[in-house]
C-alpha cells in the first residue's frame, strides 16, 4: 500500500489550536504549501473542525485538523469549542498557535492544561514573528511568520520529531501467523456491503496476511463450506464478518480457529481484556436498561442495518428484557455515559488507536462496561470463547 493510499485511521493526527485570529490556518497553509485553509481577517472563519489526508514531509502520511477558535462567543461559539476540545481525542500531536504579539492567554492555557493532562506531544507556536519575536526558551517553542515563511522550515522538522515511533500496540494478525499458513475469509455481499468494494478491515487484514507470505482465500458464507471442502488441508484460522457468525460457526469445523474482522480490531485498537468483559455483561441487563450503539463512521443507514438493526435484535432475543437503544456514530461520543447499562462500539476502523481508546477509557473511568460488535454477537451466538482462541496464548 502506498502512502497516497495510507488510511486515515493510520496516518498520524496534527490538530492545529488556538484562539481566532491567532494565524491557524495561515500557518496549515504555510506547512502543507496548500491552499487548504480559509484565510480571513474576519473572526471566526473556521466554524468546524475540518480534516485533510495528505503527505506532509518529512512526516509521511499525515491528517491535518483545522479547529476552531477557542475564544469564539455566544450559544454557537460553546458548541464550536466543545467540538474542538472532542478533537484532542484523536490527536497524535497538538500544535497551539498563538499570536505572538499578545503572548498566551487564558484560553490557549486552558487547551495546553487539557494537551498536557492527555499527554498530547505538542508545541507552542508563536505566530507573527515578524511584528514581534518572542524569547522561546523551551524545546517545546518556536516563533514563526505565516507572512514571511519565517521557521516554518523548522516548524515541519520540529512537528516531525514528535511522531509517536509505534501507531499501533498490537498488528491485526501478523503475530498470529507464519509464512505459508492458509487463511478463509468469510465476506457476506448483502445488501449493506458497499458496491464494488471490500471495507476497510477487510482490506487491511487481506494486506497484512498478503505481507506475512500467507495464502488467502476469501469467500462468501454461501460458499464458505464448498470452499473448505476444496481445500487439501484444513485452514489455520477461518475470519469472518460479525453478522454471518452464526452461519459460519456451525459450517467451520470445530479444530479449526474461527473469529471476527471486528474482535481482530478489538485487539489492534483498543483494549481486548476490558471489551471481552463487556460482552459478558450483557447477562446481566435488565428491563429498562439503556445500551448504547455507537459507530465510528458515518454512513447511510440501510434496511438491516447492523447497528440500529441487527445488534438491537440480537441483545434483545439473547436476553429476553425490554432494552432501551440509542446511537452515536462518527465523532459523537456522549461526555455523560452514566445513564448507560452497557456500550456496544463497532471495530473503529475508521478511527485511530487514540480515539479508539479514549472511548474506552471514559466507560472503565464512568463503570460503564463496553464491548464491540463483534463481540457482542458471538456471545449472543454462543461462541465468544470460540472466537477468542486465535488469543488463547495471550494474557487477557
Amino acid at each position: 500500500m502506498s502512502l497516497n493510499n495510507t488510511p486515515n485511521a493510520d496516518r498520524v493526527h496534527i490538530g492545529i489550536f488556538g484562539r481566532r485570529n491567532a494565524g491557524k490556518s495561515s500557518i496549515i497553509n504555510e506547512i502543507t504549501g496548500q491552499d487548504l485553509a480559509i484565510v480571513s481577517d474576519v473572526q471566526g472563519t473556521t466554524t468546524d473542525p475540518v480534516s485533510k489526508a495528505m503527505e506532509l514531509l518529512p512526516l509521511g502520511p499525515v491528517v491535518i485538523i483545522d479547529t476552531p477558535g477557542l475564544d469564539d462567543t455566544g450559544e454557537l461559539g460553546e458548541m464550536r469549542i466543545s467540538k474542538t476540545y472532542q478533537v484532542l481525542n484523536k490527536t497524535d500531536i497538538a500544535l497551539l498557535v498563538v499570536d505572538g504579539t499578545e503572548g498566551l492567554t487564558d484560553y490557549d492555557k486552558k487547551i495546553l492544561s487539557r494537551i498536557e493532562d492527555k499527554k498530547i506531544p505538542y508545541l507552542i507556536v508563536y505566530n507573527k514573528s515578524d511584528i514581534k519575536a518572542p524569547v522561546c526558551t523551551n524545546d517545546n517553542e518556536i516563533a514563526v511568520s505565516a507572512k514571511t515563511k519565517q521557521n516554518i522550515n523548522e516548524l515541519k522538522e520540529k512537528t516531525a520529531a514528535l511522531v509517536p515511533e509505534h501507531k499501533a500496540e498490537f498488528p491485526i494478525i501478523a503475530d498470529k501467523v507464519e509464512s505459508g499458513d492458509c487463511v478463509v475469509l468469510v465476506i457476506p455481499i448483502d445488501s449493506s456491503a458497499p458496491k464494488g468494494r471490500l471495507i476497510l478491515p477487510q482490506q487491511q487484514t487481506i494486506r497484512e496476511l498478503l505481507d506475512c507470505g500467507c495464502t488467502v482465500l476469501a469467500c462468501r458464507d454461501s460458499e464458505l463450506a464448498g470452499t473448505l471442502d476444496a481445500l487439501k488441508n484444513k485452514p489455520k484460522y477461518v475470519i469472518t464478518d460479525s453478522q454471518a457468525f452464526g452461519k459460519v460457526s456451525k459450517i467451520v469445523p470445530d479444530d479449526v480457529c474461527l473469529t471476527s474482522f471486528s474482535i481482530l480490531f478489538a485487539r489492534h485498537k483498543g483494549n481486548l481484556s476490558a471489551l471481552i468483559k463487556g460482552a459478558n455483561k450483557i447477562d446481566t441487563l435488565s428491563d429498562g436498561d439503556t445500551v448504547l450503539i455507537s459507530e465510528g463512521c458515518t454512513h447511510h443507514r440501510q434496511c438491516g442495518d447492523i447497528g440500529t438493526v441487527k445488534l438491537p435484535k440480537f441483545i434483545g432475543e439473547y436476553t429476553g428484557k425490554q432494552i432501551n437503544f440509542e446511537f452515536t456514530s462518527g465523532t459523537e461520543f456522549p461526555f455523560d455515559l452514566s445513564k448507560y447499562s452497557l456500550i456496544v462500539h463497532c471495530g473503529g476502523c475508521m478511527l485511530n488507536e487514540r480515539e479508539m481508546k479514549y472511548r474506552i477509557k471514559c466507560a472503565q473511568d464512568a463503570g460503564i462496561p463496553i464491548t464491540n460488535y463483534g463481540m457482542t454477537i458471538a456471545h449472543t451466538k454462543g461462541i465468544l470463547k470460540r472466537s477468542m482462541q486465535i488469543f488463547e496464548n495471550d494474557v487477557i
